[in-house]
This record gives C-alpha cells, structure tokens and sequence, in this order.
C-alpha cells in the first residue's frame, strides 16, 4: 500500500524528454473514493490549476512520478465534481468520519491506495487530534463497501467501527 502524503511533494516527470512538468500538490478523488488526478503545484498565483489524469501516470516511484509527456497535463475545469485531499473547498482530509448510528472513529489524515496503484482507495488512515495520536497512536480504516462523502462529514457503516485497525507499516 502507498500513502497520498508520500507521493505529494514528488516531482512529476516526463519521461519522453526527462523534463520536469510540475510537482503533486494533491490528489482529486471522486464521490466513488476512485483517484482521478494528480494535482500539480501551479507556476503563478492566478494560473488555471493543472493536473495529470490518473490514468496518464506511468509509475508512482519513490523519488518521482511519471507521466508519457507534457500534453498529458490538463486545466481542471470549475465544473468537475471531485474532491481534493488536501486542498479546495472540497476537501477530505480533517473531515470527521461519522458512523450511521452516530459515532465518530476519527478524522481523515491521509488515505491509502493498493499494491498496483490502482485508482480505488483502499483504507483510510484516522486521527483523533495530536495527543491522541501520540498516545494511542493513529487509527486505519479499511474502505467500506458503503461510505458517501458527504458536505461536512464521511458516513460509514455502523460495522466500520469494528474494523478499525492500527495504522499498518508499510514497507
């Protein structure tokens, strides 16, 4: 498994001309939990944000991602319903994570995807403030086979309370 926070920051490269096309400053994501982009730092204050399609990435390394060439990098349109990771008005992470019956496990820290960098998330790494986490540490989520991304929440199942795990080392 890889998490978003260790792929954002790296630099995106083309590898037609081994030029670099920008820097990951966020993930989009869908209301399916399905990554859709990698979105780039923009050069200027008022320049269009610009992001790669996640089917375009060649290769999430640990120094670099990759990308066919420089026409891959798009202007994200106003109209498009995704949710960032990071940044917009539409953001996932610091939302907390509330059960049907009430319950809340944490907020979203940072979220995990498969083996293959496939474009599903997989879990979802919790926080319960810093001094939780210093004390009992964070919390991680499998995805659910329900969860809606809602305005001020994440709703999960009641039985997603069960499945909290601790955080898994990744290798």
């Amino acid at each position: 498994m890889r998490k978003a926070q260790d792929i954002i920051g790296l630099p995106v490269i083309e590898i037609e001309t081994g030029k670099q096309i920008g820097t990951a400053k966020d993930f989009l994501i869908d209301h399916d939990w399905n990554l859709q982009g990698v979105l780039l730092e923009t050069k200027h204050w008022f320049s269009a944000p610009r992001y790669v399609k996640w089917e375009a990435v060649i290769a999430l390394g640990t120094d670099a991602i990759t990308i066919p060439s420089e026409l891959e990098v798009q202007s994200l349109e106003d109209d498009q319903e995704l949710c960032y990771l990071e940044y917009g008005a539409t953001r996932i992470k610091g939302l907390p994570v509330i059960t049907v019956s009430g319950n809340q496990l944490g907020m979203i820290e940072d979220v995990y995807f498969g083996e293959q960098w496939g474009r599903k998330i997989v879990g979802y790494e919790l926080t319960e403030g810093l001094l939780s986490d210093l004390k009992e540490g964070r919390k991680w989520l499998p995805t659910p086979e329900s969860i809606k991304i809602g305005e001020d929440a994440i709703i999960v199942p009641v039985s997603s309370e069960s499945d909290l795990q601790d955080v898994p080392t990744i290798q």
